[in-house]
């Protein structure tokens, strides 16, 4: 038994190693992947807009040897990096070691803080389900809402809110604890929409179990019933705790530009624009080590939690509900969807595209019931038309990552390594890969959204999977003479499956958003598409003068998330029941 762990370990090392390298020697291909000369890219980084001349181009692949080609850079830098150097950066010539370490640390601060807001929110968002004992899930239209708001609209309204208007806090920098409030407001309340959502569906599961029963029976007080109803739903969330940390410290790239942080991911996109690879190459390992540690701490977290049970096969699937669903767990989705519905259908029998600058900026009118863009364009027309790219993308990214996601999570050893890196890597960066390769555009936002949104679905497959193979009915069939194929497909699927696809719904409002930043920092839809997140990002220079125009795209993606995460909730209380086939 050691020696298989032992062996299992160090294959999950390599795995890792595999992976991140991969991730990095990616990331040295960036300048030329990209089409663009590196020694132009790095001039204009240095001298603004200035326009080169041949000689100054040349000395700068003289001195950085460009022509010797991706390859020798990369051999010179992995070189240096077993010496403990990261290199120095092309743009200022500095030593890259000590300008990564500063936005790490000004990272991990604002990661810390934001971190302490979403663990704070979920536990609100979770605690209704924890004091009533709900044995049945619940809609959760409050958890998919926040979830759904993007971070750098709720930013932005924070910083007119509490740094403009009331002065609560300083707007930009980072100088003092007072900096930290509203970035980690922005990224935290979001954070905290998920994680409990995700809190508030395991709970049901957990108080439908026999032990609960057996508990309330016996008379024992809440808190203990409490506190072992939470340790048994902490251990398939911990994986989930350990991407938020990783997405609040690398993933925070739009949040750390709206409110001038210095922090770790801020520094990697503004080197991956200017192909400063020695810089990309330093934040994004730097981003590897954090991922590799929080999911160090994660698994080792999960195995304390669970204990010995994982060996003794203690652990049972909860039963299912008492009572179907009924058709009134359709009611709340039926209403958003209808709603949502409305609002397209309204907007598709109005011209998004003409142009009246005699109009810009107008309030809601009649003829315009959510107002008018900075080009005097119809809102609600651009809404409608828009919905195609928005919803439809969001819903194959999602579709593709769920196939990905439960693939990678059924083989953990394999998958760990990859799902670590995926997580690490920025949808910002990885769309500045992907835009290097097919250009900008909804697709290759799409493209760069799912390389990276498959991973928290194959970390939660992963941790459910290890539940069910420790479950006694899975030892049973095995002793029966079960294949592991048969065992996989037959015991651990349909326990696992429905899960994980209302985690993918539940992502989906995400994903949608993640699409949005790409389009946001211009690396998705191209103008005049009305894509939401497109028309969000155009209206957001104006938030303060006409906030309906962002008030609108950002009230369609809540909504979007709403209906996501009830017709979820629906779908997992409509009343089917788990079937254990006999091997």
């Amino acid at each position: 038994m050691r020696t298989d762990r032992t062996r299992d370990r160090a294959l999950t090392a390599l795995f890792r190693l595999a992976a991140a390298s991969a991730l990095v020697a990616l990331v040295g291909l960036l300048p030329w992947w990209s089409g663009r000369d590196p020694a132009r890219s790095i001039l204009r980084a240095q001298y603004g807009e200035r326009e080169p001349d041949t000689a100054a181009l040349a000395a700068v692949r003289e001195r950085l040897r460009l022509d010797d080609g991706p390859l020798a850079l990369f051999g010179r830098w992995l070189a240096g990096l077993a010496r403990g150097d990261l290199g120095t950066s092309w743009v200022s010539g500095h030593p890259v070691a000590p300008t990564v370490w500063r936005a790490l640390g000004v990272s991990l601060t604002l990661m810390g803080a934001a971190f302490t807001v979403a663990v704070t929110v979920g536990a609100l968002l979770a605690a209704r389900g924890l004091v009533r004992g709900r044995t049945r899930p619940r809609a959760g239209g409050t958890g998919a809402a926040l979830a759904a708001v993007p971070e750098f609209l709720l930013g932005t309204l924070l910083l007119l809110a509490g740094a403009v208007w009331l002065r609560w806090a300083p707007p930009f920098g980072w100088s003092g604890p007072a900096h930290v409030v509203l970035p980690a407001l922005a990224l935290g309340i979001p954070a905290g929409g998920l994680l409990g959502r995700l809190a508030d569906d395991a709970l049901p599961g957990a108080y439908r179990e026999a032990w609960v029963r057996t508990w309330r029976a016996g008379g024992l007080p809440w808190p203990t019933l409490a506190h072992g109803v939470l340790r048994r739903c902490l251990p398939p969330l911990l994986p989930q705790v350990a991407l938020v940390i990783v997405g609040l410290t690398g993933g925070a790239v739009t949040v750390e530009v709206l409110f001038a942080v210095p922090g770790l991911g801020r520094v990697a996109l503004g080197a991956a624009t200017a192909q400063d690879l020695p810089l990309v190459q330093g934040a994004v390992l730097m981003l590897l080590a954090v991922a590799v540690t929080a999911g160090w701490l994660a698994a080792a977290a999960r195995r304390l939690a669970l204990g010995p049970v994982l060996a003794a096969a203690a652990l049972q699937p909860p039963p299912p509900p008492d009572r179907p669903a009924g058709r009134h767990a359709w009611l709340l989705p039926a209403m958003l969807g209808g709603l949502l519905l409305t609002v397209i259908l309204c907007g598709l029998t109005r011209d998004p595209t003409t142009v009246d600058l005699g109009l810009r900026l107008a309030a809601p009118t009649p003829e315009a019931p959510l107002g008018r863009d900075a080009l005097g364009r119809d809102v609600l027309a651009r809404l409608g038309h828009g919905a195609a790219d928005t919803f439809g993308t969001a819903a194959a990214v999602s579709a593709i990552a769920l196939v990905i996601g439960v693939a990678a999570g059924l083989l953990p050893r394999l998958s760990t390594g990859a799902v670590e890196v995926a997580n690490t890597v920025p949808p910002v960066i990885a769309g500045l890969l992907i835009a290097a390769m097919l250009g900008p555009s909804t697709a290759g936002a799409a493209v760069a959204v799912a390389a990276t949104a498959w991973a928290p679905l194959a970390a939660h497959t992963a941790a459910l999977v290890g539940e069910e193979l420790a479950s006694g009915y899975v030892q049973a069939s095995r002793m029966l003479g079960a294949s592991q194929a048969r065992v996989l497909r037959t015991q651990v699927l349909p326990g696992v499956l429905p899960v994980v696809a209302r985690h993918a719904v539940l992502r989906l409002p995400g994903v949608a958003l993640a699409v949005a930043s790409l389009g946001f920092v211009g690396l998705g839809a191209q103008p005049p598409d009305p894509e939401w997140g497109l028309v969000l990002s155009e209206a957001m220079p104006y938030v303060e003068r006409a906030p309906w125009a962002a008030l609108a795209p950002a009230g369609a993606l809540a909504l979007l998330g709403a209906f996501a995460i009830t017709t979820s909730v629906a779908l997992g209380t409509s009343g089917i029941r788990r079937r254990r086939p006999v091997p």
